[in-house]
């Protein structure tokens, strides 16, 4: 079994920083990427950053020069740095593992983390 355990969350100003933490435990034999996405109150599910395992990434529009995205790929672990965080950055965060191969199986699945909320308010 494949789990991802997110840390970080929380609220903050504007203008304020936050890092999230997410780390994937288990049988895991490789992942090809990991990133975050998040999903704010009646709107869909979009993607923030990804990071593949050969160091590539790719950001939102809405993020990109304010956020950061970094990972250990030994210890499975993926970080959002995240500054000049705006009101509009309120959502629930969700860490993802895709193309995750683990030793009982060699099939590629994803997973995802329970999702933490990141509040930005004054």
């Amino acid at each position: 079994q494949v789990q991802l355990v997110e840390s970080g969350g929380g609220l903050v100003q504007p203008g304020g920083s936050l890092r999230l933490s997410c780390a994937a435990s288990g049988t895991i034999f490789s992942i090809y990427a990991m990133g975050w996405y998040r999903q704010a109150p009646g709107k869909q599910r979009e993607l923030v950053a990804t990071i593949t395992d050969s160091g590539s990434t790719n950001y939102a529009d809405s993020v990109k020069g304010r956020f950061a995205i970094s990972k250990y790929n030994a210890k499975n672990t993926v970080y959002l740095q995240m500054n000049s965080l705006k009101p509009e950055d309120t959502a629930v965060y969700y860490c993802n593992a895709d193309k995750v191969i683990t030793i009982k199986s060699m099939l590629e699945r994803d997973y995802w983390g329970q999702g933490t909320q990141v509040t930005v308010s004054s």
